[in-house]
């Protein structure tokens, strides 16, 4: 086997990572990468499971705050670098590269496209913080953003502006980065799909050996811990949810039953396979969303509508100010909720990343950006205008439960702010849907792409192994919260967000191959 080193292209296309890769029992997998990811993650179980929870959580947080503590300036230089980085590839000449070749077509409508894409992203995180984060801001919950004061005109504000800071251009773009450097190094290049391929430009050979395998074992890891931190965390958030509108005690009993139906639902859809089922899924995702925003907003027009440009208009001249980590007053906001977030989106950066670039061949580099950096973030400034707007407004004028006791558990606060609403059970029922739907499409796409990237690059792993890994992500938060609750799942969440330091640097390291890569590529005029 051999590949064309001044193209970047693979001659043999049979050609597998390694040529490691071992056929047995209905699987297809990279040995190595297979193989050590697996060891790894028991192992990290294990320790959490034998060892107590709590002092696992605490030893784990400890390490997580450490590395926020120490890095933040490299998080926060970073994520700006990559916005930076996303808006001059789309308004440059390389915008005009289209994904597959001059020749290539979408295999996506645009509209079920968008909805693949921001479900997989950050959908589930809207309707957890979509109420939650701007109340919190805004009150002064934990620490307030720039030092505003809270409880006052300002503070309302800075809350929808710095909400949006961290759901708008930054996370999109670090996903951004790793979803068009996948798809522009498989689709234009012929490498494997996987993370390894898009450092064949430094690594040359290398990339094939161990240097590749750690890349992908990372990815792996950090994908996996992702995913069953959130589905640990989102049953909890059903189930409370249950317990709010029908009386359904939250017990881990009910939370591990959610866990269980959201992974069966998912084992179904990847099965079915993209078009047969995460695409189906995720049109209904953006469906019941979209009935959702607009139910609430018309119900509290004065107040939604109002907001947004007021979000808008908060978001462009805090943007700055929140981006610079020099010289801080806020220094405790800035670690506990920018940094942190940061560091949570870096390390879901190889899931969502490789999961757009599966569903994004055919598209040009400037029309991919758009729809992956613009219009996620216009989309979530209705959101957080909205959901945001409507709960500084019931607690500003003490409105409700969550205008009378402010912001007192973070998985409640949505549906505190329905009871509030015009037909609140039957917008709080929808909720509950709309979070089991939103976890669904994130377990099966996320499944999907540790297929991929166990399976050394291929896109189409055998059907027994999706079952595995879908199975294996809602058995790891099952078995976490049955044995230590949220504590166990908070350690989890820890140890993903760990990884996002090397990851970091492994994102920094990426755009330069990228644009190597890119400037071998003949650009249509």
């Amino acid at each position: 086997m051999s590949l064309n080193k001044d193209k970047y292209s693979i001659e043999n296309t049979d050609y597998t990572i390694g040529q490691d890769n071992v056929q047995k029992w209905g699987f297809d997998v990279h040995n190595s990468v297979f193989t050590i990811s697996a060891g790894l993650i028991v192992l990290f179980l294990l320790t959490i499971m034998i060892v107590d929870p709590a002092t696992s959580k605490a030893a784990l947080d400890g390490i997580k705050w450490n590395i926020i503590g120490s890095f933040d300036q490299l998080f926060m230089w970073a994520a700006n670098i990559f916005v930076i980085f996303s808006l001059v590839l789309l308004v440059s000449p390389f915008g005009k590269i289209r994904l597959g070749g001059n020749d290539a077509k979408s295999d996506h409508s645009t509209l079920s496209w968008l909805a693949m894409l921001f479900a997989a992203g950050m959908g589930i995180g809207l309707m957890f913080w979509g109420v939650a984060e701007p109340v919190a801001y805004y009150t002064d919950w934990y620490e307030t953003p720039l030092n505003v004061v809270a409880n006052t005109p300002a503070a309302a504000e800075l809350a929808l502006g710095a909400t949006m800071f961290h759901w708008g251009l930054h996370p999109w773009a670090m996903y951004g980065v790793v979803a068009l450097s996948l798809a522009f190094f498989a689709y234009n290049k012929g490498l494997p799909l996987s993370m390894r391929s898009v450092f064949y430009p430094i690594l040359g050979d290398r990339t094939w050996g161990w240097a590749g395998h750690i890349i992908d074992i990372f990815a792996v890891i950090a994908t996996l811990f992702g995913l069953a931190t959130s589905l640990g965390l989102g049953a909890q958030q059903a189930a409370s949810g249950l317990q709010h509108v029908f009386g359904i005690e939250s017990t881990i009993s009910v939370q591990i039953t959610i866990i269980v139906l959201v992974t069966f639902l998912a084992v179904v859809s990847v099965v079915r396979g993209i078009d047969g089922g995460v695409k189906v899924i995720s049109n209904i995702n953006m469906i019941l969303a979209f009935i959702l925003v607009v139910f609430v907003a018309l119900v509290t027009l004065a107040v939604s509508m109002g907001t947004v440009p007021t979000t808008i208009m908060a978001y462009i001249k805090n943007i700055i100010p929140l981006s610079n980590p020099i010289g801080r007053e806020d220094e405790a906001w800035m670690h506990g909720w920018t940094v942190f977030y940061w560091a949570w989106w870096i390390s879901w950066s190889p899931f969502v990343g490789m999961f757009i670039a599966r569903i994004s061949r055919g598209r040009t580099v400037r029309e991919f950006l758009i729809a992956v950096l613009i219009v996620p973030t216009l989309v979530t400034i209705l959101w957080m205008s909205v959901f945001g707007g409507v709960a500084i407004d019931q607690v500003a004028n003490n409105i409700g439960t969550l205008g009378a006791k402010g912001l007192t558990e973070v998985p409640l606060a949505m549906f505190q702010m329905f009871d509030a609403l015009p037909l609140g059970n039957i917008l709080s029922f929808l909720a509950i849907v709309l979070v089991l739907v939103f976890f669904i499409t994130s377990s099966d796409s996320g499944s999907l792409v540790i297929d991929s990237i166990t399976a050394g690059g291929k896109v189409d792993a055998p059907v027994p192994q999706r079952i595995f890994w879908a199975s294996i992500e809602g058995a790891i938060a099952a078995a976490l919260l049955w044995v230590g609750g949220t504590e166990a799942i908070q350690a989890l969440q820890a140890g993903a967000i760990s990884t996002a330091l090397p990851f970091t640097i492994i994102l920094l390291v990426m755009c330069v191959s990228l644009i190597m890569g890119m400037r071998t590529e003949q650009i249509k005029r």
